[in-house]
């Protein structure tokens, strides 16, 4: 993500602001100028700005390009669900910014309800558990995935070295764009070569991999063990990790960042991100580029005592399949 200015006094503020730290100006994210702009009276802010919720601008009164996919929130008259919600938008919000700057369709479900994208976010209930997922375009996101104590234990359950809200978001909206852009197109064929045959019995997949778990080479095959389970998973895991090397390669651009050493195809280990991650196509210069970076965030993690930003491992395969998905995102290539 680029770094942001008060368009008053043009001190750096956050994504998230909804006033400059510096001079108090209120602000809003105009996602079609993908810029903060000083927010008046006449400014349509969208709807959810009175709960907390969102600091966008909408083209028109009512709700933003972000929030007008939301079809079901909690009840916000519970303080927890209120905080929880207003977590789980600003996880939204980081995904939609991708979604937007790629250029890919974000079609509500008002507009079209067999090919729109929306969002429920589910409290438990009684003893029914809401599971996180997607289906006929609604991504169910449960709320108590924005707890990072319930998050962490769930994490430590399955098994998986890194799960964040916005992991989630990506995953699943990969599912929703699985449907849009490979299903019924001409790049099905293309996939199935890439990630295998998606007909594959789903339900029993999931079984065999939660019984079996993955295979003992999965990491050369798969960017995580979970996309090990089924196609659909590993297109879903590659699409989720594309964004994440996206977006995190656009932070270090804004910042600057280059490192050295850094591993790259001269046995050099060197990252200088001087192009623009969301714009190109050109997968070996993003990956390269990427190992540096990831490398240089795992070790100031180490420093602080964290766990590693990115546990992962990028294979010639798993390189092959973010390829993929770059040039789906685009759209660039022949179908």
């Amino acid at each position: 993500m680029r770094l942001f200015t008060c368009p008053n006094c043009r001190q750096i503020v956050y994504f998230d602001n909804s006033a400059c730290g510096q001079c108090g100006t209120s602000i809003g994210y105009d996602p079609t100028a993908n810029r903060m702009i000083a927010v008046s009276d006449a400014t349509p802010y969208c709807a959810n700005a009175e709960h907390g919720a969102c600091n966008w601008i909408a083209q028109q009164p009512g709700f933003c390009m972000a929030c007008q996919h939301n079809e079901t929130v909690p009840d916000i008259s519970n303080t927890r669900n209120l905080t929880e919600w207003q977590t789980l938008e600003r996880a939204k919000k980081r995904l939609f910014y991708s979604l937007i700057r790629l250029d890919l369709p974000l079609i509500t479900k008002g507009e079209d309800h067999q090919r729109g994208l929306a969002f429920n976010f589910l409290a438990d209930t009684g003893g029914e558990t809401v599971m996180t997922g997607h289906a006929n375009g609604i991504i169910t996101i449960a709320l108590a995935e924005a707890d990072d104590a319930e998050r962490e234990r769930r994490r430590a359950e399955m098994g998986e070295p890194y799960r964040t809200l916005l992991g989630h978001f990506r995953h699943e909206t990969a599912h929703y764009y699985w449907d849009i852009l490979v299903r019924d197109t001409g790049w099905l064929k293309r996939c199935r070569a890439v990630f295998g045959d998606d007909t594959a019995e789903y339900a029993q997949a999931l079984k065999a991999h939660y019984a079996n778990g993955a295979p003992t080479d999965w990491a050369q095959h798969f960017v995580s063990s979970y996309a090990s389970a089924h196609p659909w998973e590993d297109f879903a895991e590659t699409w989720a990790h594309y964004l994440h090397i996206t977006d995190t390669l656009e932070t270090a651009r804004s910042l600057g960042v280059t490192t050295e050493p850094a591993r790259d195809g001269s046995g050099e280990l060197s990252a200088d991100v001087d192009f623009g991650p969301y714009r190109t196509t050109d997968t070996h210069r993003l990956t390269e580029a990427w190992i540096g970076v990831s490398v240089m965030l795992n070790e100031l993690n180490r420093s602080m005592g964290l766990p590693d930003a990115y546990p992962f491992v990028l294979s010639d395969s798993i390189v092959e399949k973010i390829d993929f998905i770059a040039a789906l995102t685009h759209r660039t290539q022949q179908q």
